[in-house]
């Protein structure tokens, strides 16, 4: 502290060395109350300046606080994140909540400044940091509140790949099955599970088109992690392509399964009536007499009639049985044994159809015959008893009657030679 050096004092004289004295004290506390006023005013500006500084202080830490948790990368981890959502929601209106702290250190901040305080550059490279900070916040908040959003979105369409992949694979055990029925009511029950697993398919088109405008949408905003969503977009496409195509090959082996049981079937068929057709032809009954005899020839047309019918039908399958072996080189030895079968019976029936009717026509002749040969001999012996009889005429009228029968009797004979 600087010593006062201590003034000589003037001994005041006269009036006018009284005057100036006077004039000379006022003049001082004049300037004394200027001083004081200054420093008074200096003294305000500085508290308004700590205040200033104390609540731009406590709003800095608090900003830095809150961009710590608006800059950490929760959104990477995909658990929970509709409940991180709300938790950001809420950080977000206490962000918005506290905008008016920042508002009120600008006025403050600004009326300072208008006024020309003394620390006018720090209060406003203060203000500019505080808003750079500010907005930073704000930045960051839109940011990680847009990132978990993208977040749960890209698990949304995870969790639809996932779904639509696990029925993807879940059918493509079905379609790649090897099983096409033993028989051909076996394989049109399988044709039946296949009809409801297309129903099934065209009923999931519907999530496959949805995985990929899902996708399109995403890219389209520009979600960060495009080049996952695009493989895993890829994955489920050709997921979906390979599924189809392996339900047409499926469709197309169905198909052929059901054309060469169906064909079995009447193949099958065809080979009983024959064996059926064959125990009566194979029938050593020949007939015990005429009437017998045309009783079988009758049954015997029938049956020829029977198979004619079944020519024409033996004839389709042959046709079938050429056609299915061009078209399903796989089963074409199964199919040429079963024609080979047919053919070969078919061949055994004819003959004993033939040889069977033969054999029937030379019992109708040997019957007719033999009918023809009782016939004539009795016939004979009753002629003989006519010629033979021994009634004489007693008259001319009864001779004449007698001779009349004679002659009708040798005209018979005569007739019969």
């Amino acid at each position: 502290m600087t010593e006062v050096q201590p003034r000589e004092i003037k001994i005041l004289e006269t009036a006018e060395d009284i005057q100036n004295r006077r004039q000379e004290v006022l003049s001082r506390y004049e300037q004394f109350k200027t001083i004081c006023s200054d420093r008074r005013q200096k003294l305000e500006d500085s508290r308004r300046y700590q205040y200033f500084k104390r609540d731009a202080d406590e709003l800095e830490s608090w900003i830095y606080e809150k961009l710590q948790t608006a800059s950490d990368e929760s959104y990477k981890d995909p658990t929970n994140l509709q409940a991180k959502i709300q938790k950001h929601q809420a950080f977000e209106a206490e962000v918005a909540a506290h905008a008016n702290a920042i508002v009120v250190l600008d006025n403050t901040g600004t009326d300072m400044i208008d006024k020309d305080h003394f620390a006018s550059d720090i209060i406003k490279a203060r203000l500019e940091e505080l808003h750079r900070l500010w907005e930073l916040l704000l930045s960051k908040l839109r940011d990680k509140g847009l990132r978990l959003k993208q977040a749960l979105r890209l698990v949304q369409f995870m969790r639809e790949c996932d779904e639509v992949m696990f029925w993807i694979n879940d059918k493509e055990a079905f379609v790649s099955s090897e099983e096409f029925g033993q028989d051909l009511e076996h394989v049109e029950v399988l044709q039946k599970k296949f009809d409801e697993f297309q129903k099934d398919l065209q009923n999931h088109e519907d999530k496959v088109t949805e995985v990929n405008n899902l996708a399109e949408q995403l890219v389209t905003d520009g979600h960060p992690e495009e080049n996952t969503i695009r493989s895993r977009q890829q994955e489920v496409n050709e997921a979906w392509r390979r599924l189809k195509d392996m339900s047409l090959l499926r469709q197309e082996r169905l198909f052929g399964a059901h054309e060469i049981q169906r064909f079995n079937r009447d193949a099958d068929e065809t080979i009983a009536w024959i064996m059926e057709k064959d125990v009566i032809l194979s029938s050593d009954d020949y007939g015990r007499d005429l009437a017998s005899v045309q009783a079988l020839q009758r049954k015997h047309d029938g049956v020829e009639r029977d198979l004619a019918a079944l020519e024409e039908k033996i004839s389709t399958l042959g046709k079938e049985a050429d056609r299915l072996m061009d078209s399903h080189k796989d089963q074409a030895s199964q199919i040429s044994t079963k024609q080979t079968e047919i053919a070969d019976n078919w061949e055994k029936l004819k003959n004993k159809g033939a040889d069977r009717k033969a054999r029937l026509d030379d019992s109708y002749y040997l019957h007719r015959f033999l009918a023809d040969f009782r016939d004539l001999i009795s016939w004979i012996h009753d002629m003989k008893a006519i010629i033979s009889a021994d009634d004489l005429a007693k008259d001319v009228a009864g001779a004449e009657s007698l001779v009349e029968r004679n002659l009708e009797c040798k005209g018979e004979i005569d007739a019969r030679e």
